[in-house]
């Protein structure tokens, strides 16, 4: 039996309860379908200390963390300072998610956007990567990171890219990334398949967004990081390459940033 490609799931939930009690099961599983490595997305900072747990807890596990745009009404407004206090950590290796949702949480929109500066600026000021969700909000999107990228240049990944051609376009203008989830795995998915298939191999990653969004074969079930290797044989066949190419290049796309994983890595 030949030995499955490493694979990085660059976005999970690993806090959630659909993982009490599961955990070391999912990463062992994980670890057997070629997912050496995730980073778990903390998603209200008052659960932060839980999510640097689990980061500390597994080698293999890093963290990101900041205030879901759908959250953002509901939880204290991140401040600058708390947001860069966090990065001294050395598993904690992005910013966000934060972002824009107009599709279940439009009356809290201009929450949203002021949250989504503060995140911004802690990536300008840190040089970590923002970490993005973006739902029907498309121009405003893309107003807002173009405008602030013209500020001072920051890194960023569209976690679970399933926006329009445009936002993508304009993303990739900034030098940004696009991830990749089993949305692009679903059949009534193409529109989101051939956005990916313009954008250039060097600016994908993949991603669970467990336990959401399980990709086919096991569309309706719990997702898990394990499940990152289905996407990445879908991503392969977009691009046209073996999947042994394909997890390679999002392997180098990963690492390129989200460098701070290599930095720890390295320490290690």
């Amino acid at each position: 039996m030949s030995t499955p490609p490493r694979i990085t799931d660059s976005h999970c939930h690993l806090d959630f309860p659909d993982f009490e009690g599961e955990l070391p099961d999912n990463l062992a599983r994980a670890a057997d379908a070629g997912v050496h490595r995730m980073v778990t997305i903390c998603t209200r900072l008052r659960l932060e200390p839980s999510v640097r747990a689990l980061a500390e807890a597994h080698p293999q596990v890093f963290y990101a963390a900041g205030t879901h745009p759908m959250s953002a009404a509901e939880e204290p407004l991140a401040t600058l300072d708390e947001l860069i206090a966090l990065t001294a950590h050395p598993k904690m290796v992005g910013i966000g998610e934060t972002g824009l949702d107009y599709h279940y949480t439009a009356e809290s929109m201009d929450i949203q956007k002021q949250s989504l500066r503060v995140h911004i600026e802690a990536a300008q000021r840190t040089s970590l990567p923002l970490i993005i969700h973006a739902r029907a909000a498309d121009k405003d999107m893309a107003d807002i990171l173009s405008a602030e990228h013209r500020n001072a240049p920051y890194s960023c990944v569209m976690h679970c890219y399933c926006s329009g051609p445009e936002l993508a376009k304009s993303c990739l203008d900034l030098g940004f990334y696009l991830s990749m989830s089993g949305i692009a795995t679903f059949p009534k998915s193409q529109e989101v398949r051939d956005i990916f298939a313009a954008a250039p191999v060097e600016r994908i990653l993949v991603e669970t967004d467990s336990p959401y969004l399980a990709p086919v074969p096991r569309r309706g079930k719990r997702n898990e990081p394990a499940y990152t290797a289905f996407t990445a044989k879908v991503g392969a066949e977009i691009f046209g390459m073996e999947i042994d190419a394909f997890a390679a290049q999002t392997e180098l796309n990963f690492e390129r940033l989200f460098s701070k994983v290599v930095s720890y890595k390295a320490a290690a």
